[in-house]
């Protein structure tokens, strides 16, 4: 013996049918010891009207029942697929001849005498719900298929004369477990309540020979009427004529079966056989309701599916769409960047190709002249010496002649110094722009930062001073020349801001002291994820700075804050495309306030780049040999 609930399981709900509460409390309270749900009942009728709501897993039923015994309950349950399966046990109480086979003929499963043990009784309906597991019933669940109704008989006569014999068939139909209307005339029932499926008849038994109205007409008008009723979709009322003994001969049954009706008997037929043609007539309408409720849940099923698949590709297609439109617009995007680099690199090209050409031309049209003016610097400044020494003081009386000499040696040096500077400025200017210096290679940075600041002494003129701090390695492995375009964009760019500040401010003498400041340094720094090292560029002014609504605008190309004519926005966004082809990054915040300087609050740029150590001591022994041959 197991208890259901104490395994944590669903108990199985049994629906009880007796008519004795002596009996009924005893099999009751023996069942729920053995961790079953009871429900109980007194009578066929009312069992049939629980299964309304509530379907059990097994119905155990008493065969002698008030009205409707067992055995007819157990064929109403029989007639319906949302009771189909429910397995009845049914009980008597002894060994009357004929009963269990009646009983299992009516659509019982099991017969067990209440005289038997209780644990016979148990394990019968232990072994039914083990058979029915499978099949739904048994399991204490049920999924949403519609329940139980009776089956609803509609008798249209039984007035005057043959009023006795239609109360009992409506009595026998009762007892057999059937919902039966009586209406003794056609008008009695309205024409709305054949579509309401609550209301609307399974089968509807006509006294053809009533002397109220013409039976004939009536089946007529009916089967026209359940026509509409399925079309409505509805299910179809069978319909069964009574006729008197002798018209059930001849030529009235064929005007009958024409006018619609499925079954006619005399109405001195025997009471069981017109319960068993009345019994036909509502299986076969039910069941045919059954499958064209199974037929049209088939249907509902595949078109939801049908939908659901629909839906389905649709949200497919949606998606594919989307992707395809941000993956179009992310392309579109690139191919902007790209476009917009493109120009970029273009003016770049153009400018360094304008600049190369120019340098070209200067060091064309200005070393051969340099060369004859230093060469003949020489010469004179040799003869004037020789002049000097053997001038006699004795004919310079008042030494003029003596000064005036001394004056022209200084005056030679002073040319020499100049033009050394010309030297210096041309050689410059080739070393920054050499177009053959792309490529990857080890570079001094001092030396180079120093060529980008030689360049731009002129520009810093008196007021700006250049601060140094060079702590990384002298040689770093990159490209030389865009690598100085860099430093000289963000310099000049620096001087440029420094110089605004300073007009706005009324202090821009020229004779006065320095007021701007600009700090470069160079130090490693080491990524704390990676353990890479990093070449890294600082330059700090102390400018006005830059507003944050433009700070992330400033890699723009074209972008500038320069007045029109000053500046064409492509410094900074070379400068960014430079740095990122080097794999590295740039970055833009305000400078830290020093203590005892005046200005903005200042910019700070930093530039970090890969550093390959062994790059540069690869390159190391090549590039002093070089230094040792120059």
């Amino acid at each position: 013996m197991t208890d259901a609930s104490a395994e944590g399981q669903v108990p199985p709900t049994l629906l009880l049918v007796e008519d004795s509460d002596t009996q009924a409390l005893r099999i009751r309270r023996m069942l729920e010891g053995h961790g079953f749900a009871v429900t109980r009942v007194a009578s066929g009728e009312a069992a049939l009207d629980t299964l309304d709501t509530r379907i059990p897993d097994l119905v155990v039923a008493d065969y002698h029942l008030p009205g409707m015994n067992g055995g007819q309950m157990a064929r109403q349950l029989r007639m319906s697929a949302a009771t189909r399966m429910i397995p009845v046990l049914m009980l008597t109480e002894g060994g009357e001849p004929g009963l269990e086979r009646e009983g299992l003929e009516s659509g019982a499963d099991a017969y067990v005498p209440k005289s038997a043990e209780p644990d016979l009784i148990v394990f019968r309906i232990r072994a039914l719900l083990r058979e029915g597991a499978g099949t739904g019933a048994g399991t204490g669940q049920r999924d949403a298929s519609p329940l139980f109704r009776r089956a609803r008989i509609l008798i249209v006569g039984g007035e005057g004369a043959r009023e006795h014999a239609v109360a009992a068939l409506a009595a026998l139909m009762r007892n057999d477990g059937h919902d039966v209307t009586v209406i003794g005339h056609p008008g009695a029932m309205e024409r709305a309540d054949w579509f309401d499926p609550a209301r609307a008849p399974d089968c509807v038994v006509v006294d053809l020979v009533s002397d109220r109205f013409d039976g004939i007409a009536f089946c007529q008008a009916l089967d026209d009427l359940r026509q509409d009723v399925v079309v409505a979709g509805g299910g179809a009322p069978r319909i069964l004529g009574l006729s008197g003994p002798g018209a059930a001969r001849g030529v009235f049954p064929a005007r009958a079966f024409e006018a619609g009706v499925d079954d006619m008997v005399a109405d001195d037929i025997e009471p069981d056989v017109l319960a068993l043609r009345i019994r036909a007539l509502v299986r076969r309408k039910l069941l045919q309701d059954d499958a064209r409720r199974i037929d049209l849940d088939r249907q509902a099923r595949e078109i939801a599916v049908e939908a659901a698949r629909a839906e389905a590709a649709a949200i497919a297609s949606k998606a594919s769409l989307a992707e395809a439109l941000e993956q179009a617009n992310a392309e579109l995007a690139d191919a902007n960047r790209r476009l917009i680099e493109t120009q970029g690199k273009l003016v770049q090209t153009a400018k360094m190709a304008s600049l190369g050409e120019l340098v070209a031309g200067i060091a064309h049209e200005i070393n051969n002249p340099l060369a004859f003016i230093l060469a003949h610097k020489e010469t004179v400044a040799r003869l004037l010496a020789q002049v000097i020494a053997e001038e006699d003081p004795g004919t310079d009386a008042d030494g003029s002649r003596h000064a005036a000499l001394m004056k022209c040696r200084d005056r030679v040096e002073s040319m020499s110094l100049g033009l050394r500077r010309i030297q210096n400025l041309v050689l410059n200017l080739r070393k920054f722009s050499r177009l053959d210096e792309g490529l990857f290679q080890v570079i001094d940075v001092p030396e180079a930062l120093e060529t980008v600041l030689a360049l731009l002494t002129q520009k810093f003129g008196n007021q700006i001073v250049v601060e140094r701090d060079y702590r990384a390695p002298e040689r770093l492995y990159c490209q030389s020349a865009l690598l100085n375009q860099v430093m000289m964009n963000i310099i000049s760019n620096a001087a440029d801001a420094i110089y605004s500040m300073l007009e706005d401010a009324g202090e821009g003498d020229p004779a006065g002291p320095a007021r701007g400041v600009i700090r470069i340094a160079t130090e490693l720094r080491v990524s704390e994820g990676s353990g890479e090292q990093s070449y890294v560029f600082i330059v700090t002014d102390n400018g006005p700075g830059i507003p944050p609504e433009m700070a992330e605008r400033i890699f723009e190309p074209f972008f500038t804050t320069k007045p029109v004519g000053a500046g064409t926005g492509l410094g900074l966004a070379i400068a960014y495309s430079v740095v990122q082809a080097h794999h590295g990054t740039i970055a833009i915040a305000d400078a830290p306030r020093r203590a005892g300087t005046n200005g903005g609050r200042g910019t700070m740029f930093t530039i970090s780049v890969p550093w390959q150590p062994h790059l540069e001591a690869m390159a190391e022994p090549v590039r002093s040999n070089a230094e040792m041959q120059a």
